[in-house]
């Protein structure tokens, strides 16, 4: 066997070796026939994952802990290299500020041991010849930038979902309305009912559904989010969304199932193409998450849910006005009666409504994401640490770079992960 290399020596003046990168311990191989069958979520993290607590997730901290032992050497111990000899060392404090280092490299997993699951796809999901356009790719990535932000948008199949050969729940759409500064970007994420069949149609349906009514106001919304009329914002976004919501359940007799397993819960953000408009906007039903990184810190900004006001719309919880025969339905007086036929089943209860409008600052990365993303964000903070790392620099990261960040693996955590982020310039 050969004698290892000499060590490289540091170049002149940069006050610090050149250290050899780390290469990441290889898993044991699996095979999937001896593969034990794991649960879609964290069902068994505590199990699998002694460290963890049983606990409800703490609070997002202040400052987020570094990530690792590099934090220390890229952003604590580096210097500006020395000036040549001959040269007159300028002592302004401008000329001591180098160029910044690079970020960090993306990582394959944070906490103490790597998931159980294997980190590439492995089972596709099954294919029915005559129904190839219900087939969803395991990712989506896309990204653009329009007005004074940097959009990067992805979703990819969970751990869980690419072990067991099934399709991924989450839908993702991203789409511009208009051009110029009164052009406005839509985009929408969705997450179908767990365990229903059907669930990626009823999340990519919905996403299209929303998408189609705000591309026909795009005009008058794009005023708003410009003239910050938050109040109208709200009540138009709230009555949209319970419209696409209800569509949605009324198509479920379409597709042969229950109107509670064909459902999904949804989450969208606005933002103007005006470079002059800093207002984002954010609208949705169901769980997730809405952070904001600001001067390397993580802000948890998920909005309260709102109460339930107004008439619910048809197909979503509301009173048909007429029986099938024609008879208009009475009002309730306060008199019991005895059950009807012609009286309408108990609607299911309506999933409380949020909003938020943000004014960005400079440097401002706003994250909007699903429940399989949300989750390890609030409950690992190494996660949080690595991502402040890595997007915290003076350029967003590329698509590829995106798609590498948002797949650092977290044991416990095996579902659907879709995130939208946009950087402010």
């Amino acid at each position: 066997m050969s004698a290892p290399g000499p060590v490289s020596a540091p170049p002149q003046g940069t006050g610090r070796p050149v250290v050899p990168p780390s290469v990441p311990e290889a898993s044991p191989a699996r095979h999937p026939a001896t593969e034990p069958s794991r649960p879609d979520d964290r069902a068994d993290a505590s199990e699998a994952n002694p460290s963890a607590s049983d606990a409800p997730a703490p609070a997002l901290p202040g400052r987020p802990p570094p990530s690792g032992p590099t934090a220390d050497t890229a952003y604590g111990d580096w210097t500006p290299a020395a000036p040549s000899d001959g040269e007159p060392a300028d002592e302004s404090p401008a000329s001591r500020l180098g160029p910044l280092p690079p970020p960090l490299p993306s990582r394959v997993h944070v906490g103490t041991r790597p998931p159980t699951y294997d980190a590439e796809p492995t089972a596709l999901p099954a294919a029915d010849p005559d129904d190839l356009d219900a087939l969803v790719p395991d990712t989506v990535l896309d990204g653009a930038r329009y007005g004074a932000c940097t959009l990067r948008a992805v979703s990819v199949r969970g751990d869980s979902a690419r072990y067991r050969g099934e399709p991924r729940r989450d839908a993702l759409l991203t789409a511009r309305f208009g051009s110029g500064e009164r052009a406005l970007v839509l985009v929408a994420l969705a997450t179908g009912t767990r365990t229903a069949p059907g669930a990626h149609l009823a999340a990519a349906e919905v996403c299209r559904w929303i998408a189609a009514a705000v591309g026909r106001s795009h005009e008058r919304l794009a005023a708003d989010i410009r003239a910050a009329r938050r109040t109208d914002l709200k009540a138009g976004l709230h009555r949209l969304t319970d419209r696409g919501l209800g569509k949605l359940r009324a198509a479920a007799p379409e597709q042969g199932l229950d109107p509670d397993d064909y459902a999904a819960s949804m989450r969208c953000l606005l933002l103007s193409g005006d470079p002059e408009c800093r207002t984002r906007v954010f609208f949705g039903v169901g769980p997730g998450g809405l952070f904001r990184l600001r001067e390397r810190e993580w802000q948890d900004i998920e909005p309260e849910v709102a109460e339930v006001k107004g008439e619910p719309v048809l197909g979503f919880g509301s009173a048909p006005h007429e029986t099938p025969d024609g008879d208009r339905l009475t009002m309730d007086l306060g008199i019991p009666t005895p059950p009807s036929p012609y009286e309408p089943a108990p609607g299911p209860p309506r999933e409380p409504f949020r909003f938020r409008t943000s004014v960005a600052r400079p440097g401002d990365v706003l994250l909007m994401c699903g429940t399989g993303f949300a989750e390890p964000l609030r409950g690992e903070p190494g996660l949080r640490a690595h991502l402040a790392d890595r997007w915290s620099g003076p350029e967003p990261p590329g698509l590829t770079a995106y798609l590498a960040d948002t797949q650092v693996r977290v044991k416990g955590y095996a579902d659907d992960r879709t995130a939208v982020a946009v950087w402010e310039a």
